[in-house]
């Protein structure tokens, strides 16, 4: 688990390496090069729907709350803390979450900017009910991702739309309509104009803020913890199954089986129409597409790290996996920070060696290996942000 939570903080972090900038400025050069456009699609969000790497990154991290549950809950009985006890820390580190998204989103505004879409806050939304269901049955647990996917479905699928409805006003130009908007029954899970969008227009405007909420202009919305809590089910199930009494090859084949079969449900489901892929609003194909292939992934972890015991190349990534929630708030706060100083002590041209098209790369890269080099200095002093 901490090689894989280490490889999605690496998949974040690794925004520094900016492939994306030197892919344009290469091509602005003259010299266009496939390899870095490669590197640069997956290293940003597909627009609306669909998906690539970088992508699965929030699903991943979800994932995991859920695969780690059933190893919490057991330490924490086998030390002896009382149900009253388990559920105080539950919502406790429910509202920290929240709080702390809260936070990071609200960084270098004038004021406290509720909004509740960040990764950490939508875990901390659905802790509570995540948590409950660590001591529910298996059956009891699949019932509820499939009473969240259906009840979700359901919500965008009645809710009305408006054939005339002023998206300009919204943020969603005519363009982008053109180029990535929906139509016939899969116009329910258009841009900014849908149920969880409506359902924003009231929830954020509950809290102060300078001017009315009227769109947020990536699409995002607070109502995608609901079937966010669905992929941290699927973790919990995973969880389950690798803590259970099943041999690892059993193990493995389970994870791999449920991972095909969550991918082709969801796939199927945006082929016919009935629900598009769409990762910011976090629709149940989504839910199922990304869940597949999270389990894919911790099948691949799970046989090379714990099965075959080849652990040594890992060490990297468990470094950043084993401070996950201090490595996400460092890559928020401190990035900028430490890339200013780089410049400053070393000169403002020192990352262009290979060329100005390479800067942004080198540059990132330098400010990345800091970042890393802090998260090894806590690891070997045992240092853990806990929550």
């Amino acid at each position: 688990m901490d090689a894989y939570r280490g490889f999605v903080m690496f998949l974040m972090i690794g925004e520094l390496f900016r492939f994306g900038r030197v892919a344009e400025d290469l091509r602005q050069a003259g010299s266009a090069s496939a390899f870095w456009d490669f590197l640069g699609r997956h290293q940003d969000h597909v627009e609306w729907v669909g998906c690539v790497l970088h992508d699965m990154i929030q699903p991943s991290f979800s994932f995991l709350v859920g695969v780690a549950l059933p190893f919490s809950i057991a330490a924490r009985i086998a030390r002896g803390q009382t149900p009253m006890g388990m559920w105080l820390h539950g919502l406790g580190r429910a509202l920290i979450l929240v709080l702390l998204g809260v936070a990071l989103r609200s960084t270098h505004a004038s004021q406290t900017n509720w909004t509740l879409e960040d990764t950490l806050s939508q875990i901390g939304l659905g802790y509570p009910v995540l948590f409950a269901l660590g001591f529910a049955r298996v059956r009891t647990q699949w019932l509820a991702l499939a009473a969240i996917l259906v009840g979700y479905w359901l919500a965008f699928a009645l809710y009305p739309v408006a054939p005339d409805f002023p998206y300009d006003k919204v943020g969603v130009s005519a363009q982008w309509l053109q180029e990535h908007g929906h139509t016939g029954f899969a116009a329910h899970w258009q841009k900014n104009s849908n149920f969880a969008w409506a359902a924003d227009k009231v929830i954020l405007n509950w809290f102060p803020r300078a001017n009315p909420w009227e769109f947020n202009g990536g699409g995002y919305s607070t109502l995608s913890f609901i079937p966010t809590l669905g992929t941290m089910l699927l973790g919990l199930l995973a969880g389950g199954v690798i803590r259970g009494d099943r041999t690892p090859g059993a193990r493995i084949k389970w994870l791999a089986l449920a991972g095909g079969v969550a991918l082709a449900a969801g796939w199927a489901l945006d082929a016919a129409g009935l629900c598009p892929v769409v990762k910011r609003i976090w629709t149940p194909s989504w839910t199922l597409f990304s869940g597949g292939w999270c389990f894919l992934l911790l099948a691949g972890f799970y046989t090379v790290v714990d099965v075959l015991e080849f652990r040594a190349w890992s060490f990297p990534l468990r470094v950043i996996g084993l401070n996950s929630i201090f490595a996400y708030c460092i890559a928020h706060l401190w990035d900028g920070f430490i890339a200013r100083n780089l410049k400053t002590h070393l000169g403002p041209d020192f990352f262009a060696f290979a060329g100005p098209a390479y800067e942004p790369f080198f540059h990132g890269a330098a400010t990345f290996l800091v970042i890393w080099l802090v998260l090894l200095w806590m690891e070997r002093r045992k240092l853990f942000l806990r929550i």
